[in-house]
């Protein structure tokens, strides 16, 4: 297995190592693997009660953490350090399963003794307050110090802060046993919604990329990628995007998609021509791509199934068609590179078509069969557990195979139980970190969901944005970059979802209601719903309005009387779209952290492959990721998501042009250099083909744009490298 790093805080080379003689840390490797065994059989065969499975969940997790995960710095391989971390690591296991065997107890005493809160005895508060301290310690160990500031300032709110602040997030102050209790054993806290989502759905995913890395479809990954992409000029980048996109199907993690495959793809890059910073930044931008890749998507498509009550078969076949946008923008910036500098010309990608085909069935079957029991409508946890089985089925059958036929066509990865135990450790091992950061994060969603703030910062984004959805959305990607610069994705996401997606959901609801404005509203009970508005407009609403006026008296509903407003006057599908397109734009923008500075962890991870600098990787990064903020538009703008499947297409196929011509601009080259006539061609043509379903101006901005790129191809001029 990948060894851990080594110095300082972190996580300890060799824990989860398989190599070495026999030592207490093959008992912890042991413990890993049976863990991930229950994982399995948890979704299958057991039927634990939820709070006691999550307990479990977390328990072991914390285990794994604080031994892998070391605050000791060099001190990490003496013996009482790691003495210390067992004892601690068992304690929290022992709490969380003590928490979970109290309920019963606490609901018993707090009943018979009323008026007097909740009766914790003292080990229930020891357990406890030990949780919360574990939270906050091992997601500083696993992800730095703005989580664990976040869960303080969260407790804090509740329990005195939130008296001492003005206006709408003013909240009246909680008892501490009535604090720890809500913690504890509300559906929002530690052990509720996020917690299930971590042990039905995310480690179970994590475990299956565990297995499609140790079998072998990694390397199936790169082959195909040479051969879809390898005899184009700029091949070795395109092998880049092609593999990043299929890894994220793997991994659903960028920084660890970039390691991955940036190892090979990087170095090919460069000896391709291509600048160092512009490789990594290739690499960078596309394995972030790999989160919004179908069918894994990272943890968040679970978060977001799990807020919106959408289906996740749903939010993945929505997602595709998106993300196929985001990865062909990236692939235009490399042709534009390509053609502006003359490189990726005269590079060898031999295919070994030996590893292709080997590890293409271990690839492809096991996705086949997960997409296919998706789509029918099963559990996520159901269709992975099927999917891993059928890797290891396949596994055998091309081992089989390849013992038939003696030629050396097949080069499989043969499934025993050795290789079984690597990915069963290598997913839990990935999964370590989003176990903890999801049961600390589910301390901060209790305080928002039990004192309201989240009310009170979507009517603050109301307000600054006066209605103006394009302004929510810049509120919301400047937030993200900032929660980015300390947070992982996921957990940006997690916490963005909840304080903003009613507003940006609500913003976009307001214009179904300005029509019906504009119109007049007859009905007399729906009508009298803004009696309420302190507006001279609101008089106006059963005869109409214009359309600024209709806009004028939405931007002077108060913010709980417009959420009472707009179930009353839009159906229940329309809702739920504007609710799952405000996650998607959510989702989207929280990606861009992973390439945006000055904290850009996968473009600083590209960096030190490429041998770049890490700052100048960053910004090319983040010119590259432009589709982050291009499709995020594209979901608000357009029916893309929402729209029949011919729509989807029409809105999908344009909008490649209006990407290309965007990139075109920023990089000031298309097929060659542009000038003032051409630069102006490109901007009709983006406005024409970005135009939602209406097909004169898409066809006559596609025509102007292909137009742009048979002129420049007339006038090649290779620029000068810069460094």
């Amino acid at each position: 297995m990948n060894q851990l790093a080594t110095d300082g805080p972190g996580p300890r080379a060799d824990v989860l190592d398989l190599s070495g003689p026999l030592s207490p840390r093959h008992l912890i490797l042991l413990f890993a693997l049976c863990f991930a065994i229950w994982h399995v059989a948890t979704n299958v065969y057991l039927l634990e009660p939820g709070f006691w499975q999550n307990a479990i969940h977390f328990g072991g997790f914390a285990f794994l953490a604080s031994v892998t995960y070391s605050p000791w710095g060099n001190r990490s391989n003496q013996r009482w350090a790691w003495v210390v971390d067992v004892i601690y690591g068992l304690l929290i296991a022992a709490s969380a399963c003590w928490i979970a065997g109290a309920e019963n107890g606490l609901m018993e005493r707090s009943l018979a003794v009323t008026g007097s809160g909740w009766q914790f005895r003292t080990i229930d508060w020891a357990a406890g307050l030990l949780l919360i301290f574990a939270c906050i310690d091992l997601s500083r160990r696993v992800s730095g110090w703005v989580i664990p500031i976040l869960i303080l300032l969260s407790l804090s709110y509740i329990l005195f802060l939130g008296t001492m602040l003005p206006g709408v997030f003013r909240s009246a102050s909680l008892p501490l046993n009535d604090v720890l209790f809500r913690t504890l054993y509300n559906d929002e806290g530690m052990f509720g919604i996020l917690g299930t989502i971590s042990v039905t759905n995310i480690t179970l995913f994590m475990i299956f990329g565990g297995f499609l890395v140790v079998s072998g479809a990694s390397n199936f990954v790169i082959e195909i990628s040479k051969v879809v992409a390898g005899r184009i000029k700029g091949g070795a980048a395109f092998v880049a995007v092609l593999s990043s996109a299929l890894t994220g199907t793997i991994s659903g993690s960028a920084v660890a998609n970039t390691a991955s495959t940036g190892v090979i793809t990087i170095p090919l890059m460069k000896s391709n021509g291509f600048r160092p910073q512009f490789a990594g930044g290739v690499e960078a931008a596309a394995s972030t791509g790999g989160q919004l890749m179908p069918p894994i998507m990272g943890a968040g498509a679970f978060v977001m199934a799990s807020y919106t009550s959408i289906p996740y078969g749903t939010i993945v076949a929505v997602s595709v068609v998106p993300a196929l946008l985001y990865f062909m923008s990236v692939a235009f910036i490399v042709r534009i590179e390509a053609v502006k500098y003359d490189a990726g010309a005269d590079i060898d990608l031999t295919v070994d078509w030996g590893k292709m085909l080997s590890g293409g069935l271990v690839f492809v079957l096991p996705l086949t069969v997960m997409i296919w029991l998706l789509l029918t409508g099963v559990t996520p946890s159901y269709a992975a557990c099927w999917a891993i089985l059928t890797l290891i089925v396949t596994s055998w059958a091309t081992s089989i195979l390849s013992g038939l036929t003696k030629n050396g066509l097949f080069k499989p990865v043969n499934m025993g139980p050795n290789k079984i135990a690597e990915a069963l450790v290598t997913g839990i091992r990935s999964a370590i970190m989003t176990a903890i950061l999801l049961t600390a994060i589910g301390i901060m969603n209790n305080a928002i969901v039990t004192s309201g703030v989240g009310n009170g910062f979507s009517l603050m984004i109301a307000q600054w944005s006066q209605g103006s959805l394009a302004l929510a959305i810049v509120l919301i990607a400047i937030a993200s970059l900032v929660l980015g610069m300390g947070l992982p994705v996921t957990a940006a996401y997690i916490i963005l979802a909840i304080l903003t997606a009613p507003a940006l959901a609500g913003i976009m609801a307001d214009g179904l209601i300005v029509e019906q404005l504009v119109a007049g509203i007859a009905d007399p009970t729906m009508a009298s719903m803004f009696i309420l508005v302190e507006h001279p407009l609101a008089a106006q609403v059963a005869s109409g309005m214009t359309n600024a006026e209709a806009w004028e008296l939405m931007r002077n509903v108060p913010f709980e009387i417009a959420v009472t407003i707009r179930p009353l006057l839009i159906e229940p599908a329309a809702q739920t779209t504007f609710l799952l397109t405000a996650h998607l734009i959510i989702f989207w923008l929280s990606q861009d952290s992973n390439v945006t500075p000055p904290v850009c962890l996968a473009a600083f991870a590209a960096a030190g492959i490429a041998g770049s600098r890490p700052m100048a990787t960053g910004f090319e990064s983040w010119k590259i990721a432009k589709g982050l903020y291009i499709v995020p538009l594209l979901f608000a703008y357009t029916p893309l998501i929402s729209g029949e499947f011919t729509e989807v297409i029409q809105i999908g196929f344009f909008a490649l042009f209006g990407i290309y011509a965007t990139n075109a601009l920023i990089q000031w080259h298309s097929e060659g250099p542009i000038g003032l006539f051409t630069s102006a061609l490109l901007i009709l043509g983006a406005v024409g083909a970005y135009w939602p379903l209406a097909w004169l101006p898409n066809l006559l901005g596609a025509t102007a744009i292909v137009a742009v790129i048979t002129l420049t191809a007339r006038t090649k001029i290779p620029a000068p490298q810069t460094a």
